[in-house]
């Protein structure tokens, strides 16, 4: 299965409590750090909340 991998490139300070929880749910804690996951509905759903605090590549 594909995997992504999700870094942070913008602070989640001043947003939301959902952007926040989405956040570390996905294991991001600070800027330019970065996790990889499977590419499932539910990691897409998470990344899609905070798609304008993360970048996305897909990874083999």
């Amino acid at each position: 299965m594909a995997q992504l991998k999700v870094t942070q490139v913008r602070s989640s300070i001043g947003t939301k409590r959902n952007h926040r929880e989405s956040l570390r749910t996905l294991g991001l804690r600070k800027i330019r750090q970065f996790t990889v996951r499977e590419d499932t509905p539910e990691v897409r759903g998470l990344i899609h909340t905070v798609r304008h605090l993360v970048t996305v590549e897909e990874v083999d």
